[in-house]
């Protein structure tokens, strides 16, 4: 087992294109070819945590939170981030990294906290723009079905909760094969007429290499005609934050009284209580006062998030609850995310989650 294959998995669910411009996820120590002798799971990495992966023989961990967010420009131990880095290359442990992308895939960090709240009717409060391409293709008639397999397995052709979707038009193609050319139907310098199928069908912007390779694997011609176009299209699947309904009516108290016990929580920074019945909860797991507006703008009737302002909480303009539940404390179940997600694809290999307590935000009470 390499540190490579557990990226792959890793990066098939949250694909690093996913991640906003200002991040840093990915591998951050060591070498995707060494050996795996572990995975250790962590929301942050700190050096108590590298020494914790050496004790317990990982010499990868997989954290959510980049330890370099930053750019460095000296190594020399003058603060935590310096002394964790130079604790995982001295030890050769590797770093990887998995945030905002998997922040942004509608089964991810926010899927983890809706779990805890029990939303349904789920969907991602803001998409993300120029996620989804379009691919134009033409095909022989008797070729179109092994075509569209081809680019079905590839992951074309998914919309929502629909799979296989494409379009089909029939009509005319025309082409004359010039010399050193091998076609497959017609004759050099004979302009050739054959009935073919325009095919049509969505697909994710990072399935592009994959889509292409499918075509050009199944399709039949020596020389295959398409074009890929970009859409403005929302795509479901990926963006920031997540809304979704409780089963059952709650009261503004009833919900907060429930989040205190699903997160643990001593305390809770909320705006004003409106004594507006709760069905529509919007959430953002870390930082994510950025969606306050969005949240409004979907009908959510409260808002879960961390890391609100002061000024910020007026944003909620007495039109819905914000609820500030603290940043360790609303991503605290992404360890056990990265974990399941591990175990389910390695089930025979060392995948541990991490003791260290890494919250560095303490309440007296």
């Amino acid at each position: 087992m390499k540190i490579a294959d557990i990226i792959r998995e890793l990066e098939t669910l949250a694909p690093p294109a996913y991640q906003e411009s200002y991040d840093n996820a990915g591998l951050l120590t060591g070498s995707a070819g060494w050996e795996c002798t572990g995975a250790l799971c962590t929301l942050d990495v700190t050096e108590a945590v590298v020494n914790e992966a050496v004790r317990r023989g990982c010499n990868l961990v997989v954290a959510h939170h980049p330890i370099i967010f930053k750019g460095l420009k000296k190594i020399t131990g003058r603060n935590y981030v310096e002394q964790t880095i130079i604790a995982a290359i001295k030890a050769d442990v590797a770093i990887y990294a998995i945030h905002t992308n998997l922040d942004n895939v509608l089964h991810g960090v926010n899927a983890r906290i809706a779990d805890k709240i029990g939303l349904i009717n789920r969907r991602i409060l803001v998409p993300k723009e120029g996620t989804l391409l379009k691919l134009y293709t033409f095909v022989p008639v008797a070729h179109a079905e092994q075509v569209k397999n081809a680019l079905f397995k590839a992951g074309g052709g998914q919309i929502g909760q629909y799979s296989e979707c494409s379009f089909s038009a029939e009509g005319d193609g025309t082409f004359k094969a010039g010399e050193g050319t091998h076609p497959f139907v017609g004759e050099q310098g004979q302009r050739h007429t054959e009935r073919e199928l325009k095919l049509e069908l969505v697909f994710p912007a990072v399935l592009q290499q994959p889509i292409i390779q499918a075509l050009l694997t199944a399709h039949p011609y020596e020389e295959v005609a398409y074009d890929i176009v970009a859409l403005n299209n929302d795509y479901q699947q990926i963006g920031s934050g997540l809304i979704g309904e409780l089963p059952v009516v709650s009261t503004e108290t009833g919900l907060l009284q429930q989040l205190k016990q699903a997160f643990g929580l001593q305390v809770i920074r909320h705006t004003p209580l409106l004594g507006t019945p709760v069905l529509k909860v919007a959430l953002c797991g870390g930082a994510g006062s950025f969606l306050t507006g969005a949240a409004l703008a979907a009908g959510a009737q409260v808002y879960v998030t961390a890391d609100v302002k002061y000024h910020e909480f007026f944003d909620a303009n007495s039109r819905l609850v914000i609820a500030d539940i603290g940043h360790w404390e609303s991503e605290q179940f992404t360890i056990d995310l990265l974990f399941d997600i591990l175990l389910a694809k390695f089930p025979t290999f060392a995948v541990l989650k991490s003791e260290i307590a890494t919250n560095p935000v303490h309440y007296f009470v």
